[in-house]
């Protein structure tokens, strides 16, 4: 049980300063009890509980300074959700991370996982990574072919290309095409990407 008000707390925590640090000690201290509480509640190790339990202290404090928290509960309840939320987190990422574990993911699943804004960045980093890949492995199939393929992907038709490289007709360039697309997939699919 906590000896300082809610009231008392929440203007400690919002003072700043050293004053703050007393007032996260203080409310750290409030509810420490719910770690033992979790271990036996969601079966979890005492160690997972004690992290739940600081981030939940954490987001608590986050909240309080943002004015997200609007005091419509107490902080003992408001401790207790975020806390019981935390624990619940925690049982299913360990679900989750054992059934990754038996199956394995994909590289596009486990960049699914991130928040948006990294999703965004690493999405754009494989994309630069695998274009630079494809760019080294049309070097590496020869000019013709590298030509053949950069004009189809531009848009232009096989009887397009035909005229413009000098191929006696459609189908010639799409026999090439077809072949030079297969060498490159064989080089791409023997690269690390």
């Amino acid at each position: 049980m906590s000896l300082v008000s809610d009231a008392a707390l929440i203007e400690g925590l919002k003072a700043g300063g050293s004053q703050r640090q007393i007032f996260e000690r203080d409310l750290y201290k409030a509810y420490f009890y719910l770690i033992q509480h979790g271990t036996k509640k969601y079966g979890i190790t005492a160690e997972d509980a004690a992290s739940a339990y600081s981030d939940a202290i954490i987001s608590i404090i986050q909240q309080v300074l943002s004015a997200r928290f609007e005091g419509r509960s107490t902080l003992k309840s408001y401790a207790y959700q975020i806390f019981s939320n935390k624990c619940v987190d925690l049982l299913r990422k360990e679900t989750t991370n054992k059934r990754k574990a038996d199956h394995g993911m994909s590289i596009d699943s486990l960049v699914m996982e991130l928040p948006d804004g990294a999703r965004n960045v690493v999405q754009q980093l494989i994309a630069k990574e695998q274009r630079t890949s494809l760019m080294l492995r049309l070097q590496e199939i020869g000019e013709k072919c590298k030509q053949v393929l950069l004009f189809f992907e531009d848009g232009y038709s096989d009887k397009e290309i035909a005229g413009i490289m000098e191929y006696n007709s459609a189908e010639v360039v799409k026999t090439s095409r077809l072949r030079c697309l297969d060498k490159l997939k064989k080089l791409m699919t023997g690269s690390s990407i």
